[in-house]
């Protein structure tokens, strides 16, 4: 059995979510999943493949900007993700996100709760221990 990625938390009118990982890049993977987990009742078949590339000023930053592409990405392309693949580095001036993303068209899935941005209430990048945790408020 695989060890849950991500945990939800009630709060109100929105949803707040911690992803874990043990790498920095598998605690933002998850929280795309953690995300669209939220959105789709169903397995999302990885059938398209699209590139990503955002930056931020800290980590927190950079989630954020992570996390509303995605929504952007949904939003005006129909795209529903459904696995990450994400290198991150510290460059001069921010921190650079840049990978692959596999999904499907949305229409192709019921989407049970609409996820209309990202807040940057209670939101944390840290690592705790020997495994880094992400947590991020969903607006619904």
């Amino acid at each position: 059995m695989k060890k849950q990625e991500f945990t939800f938390f009630e709060h109100t009118a929105d949803i707040k979510f911690q992803a874990y990982g043990k790498s920095l890049e598998k605690a933002f993977e998850n929280s795309a999943l953690a995300m669209f987990n939220v959105m789709a009742d169903k397995k999302v078949n990885p059938k398209i493949k699209k590139k990503i590339r955002v930056n931020g000023k800290d980590l927190e930053n950079l989630l954020y900007n992570f996390l509303e592409e995605l929504i952007f990405l949904l939003d005006s392309q129909n795209f529903f993700i459904s696995k990450t693949n994400l290198k991150i580095k510290k460059g001069k001036k921010a921190f650079e996100l840049e990978g692959e993303i596999l999904g499907d068209i949305a229409k192709n899935y019921e989407i049970k709760i609409d996820v209309k941005a990202i807040t940057y209430n209670e939101m944390f990048v840290k690592k705790i221990k020997d495994r880094w945790v992400c947590q991020a408020v969903l607006d619904v």
